[in-house]
């Protein structure tokens, strides 16, 4: 099991090789600090408590600045503990390249608050009539008692759907893929949207639902876009060419053509002067050819 914290920075919008376009999340994941190693034999189960996002001391408590003095290390804004994780020491970090390219994870954090939110948004309950005739309950969200007297408990049902404190709760969502590990700039991008605005923290941690499945995406980076704009360059040389060619082509073919054309006239020509020639000779001695 492999987990690592970090700071949701925000989404962009990659492509693909095949035009396909990726709906990307950043994560910029500081190097967890290992704080303290959990082992079965003393705690019950295998695990380490980390440290994350470098914080000044006065932002923390006595208690906390002890922590981290401890182990010798910059005091952090959260401590938290993973079960699981093996073959650490105190003191190591858990960095980004604990991920590969390809791989599924799950991502954790806490949802964006809307505050006291009416049924209709928070639950997704249908509006009521637009027309002038319907009275104010376009957006009632209607009766929320069991019913009139008699045997009916006169009281709303525990757990019923109704107004109240919408989002800032954890959420996970699962099997979302790992396109690409920066490394040295700490970043993860992960592919669709997780919870939680920017800025906010959360936790990524491999899947539990897809273990050792990958599925990977050829990015179209700087270096990728440059290389296809000098192939499509290229290819329009090419193509330039070859029209080039085929025009240098034609232009040869007809002045050949026109070339036969002046030749077969000249022969023409030239047998048009001979007839001439020999009828003017008959002409002048017409007994030339008798005998005496």
């Amino acid at each position: 099991m492999k987990y690592i914290m970090g700071t949701k920075v925000g989404m962009v919008q990659l492509f693909d090789t095949k035009g396909k376009q990726l709906a990307t999340t950043i994560i910029h994941c500081e190097p967890n600090k290992i704080l303290e190693v959990k082992t079965n034999s003393q705690h019950g189960k295998d695990g380490v408590k980390i440290g994350y996002l470098t914080t000044d001391e006065n932002k923390v408590n006595k208690a906390k600045r002890g922590i981290f003095k401890k182990v010798n290390s910059p005091v952090k804004q959260y401590i938290r503990t993973f079960s699981g994780i093996k073959g650490y020491n105190v003191g190591d970090e858990i960095k980004v390249d604990t991920f590969t390219k390809g791989e599924y994870v799950d991502v954790q954090g806490v949802t964006k608050g809307h505050g006291f939110t009416g049924a209709i948004k928070r639950w997704n309950f249908k509006i009521g009539p637009l027309s002038h005739g319907a009275g104010y309950v376009h957006r009632y969200q209607g009766s929320v008692a069991f019913g009139r007297g008699g045997s009916a408990p006169q009281r709303v049902p525990k757990g019923k759907k109704m107004s109240g404190q919408y989002g800032h709760e954890v959420r996970t969502i699962q099997n979302l893929v790992v396109l690409d590990v920066i490394a040295n700039r700490n970043l993860l991008l992960v592919l669709g949207a997780i919870p939680g605005p920017a800025g906010s923290v959360v936790t990524i941690k491999s899947a539990n639902k897809k273990v050792d499945r990958k599925k990977e995406f050829v990015i179209i980076t700087k270096e990728i876009q440059e290389e296809i704009l000098k192939q499509n360059e290229n290819l329009e040389n090419k193509e330039a060419l070859h029209a080039a060619n085929e025009a240098a082509e034609a232009a040869a073919k007809k002045e050949a053509e026109a070339e036969e054309a002046r030749r077969a006239a000249e022969a023409i020509a030239r047998e048009k002067e001979k007839e001439l020639a020999e009828k003017a000779a008959k002409t002048a001695n017409p007994t030339s050819g008798e005998k005496k």
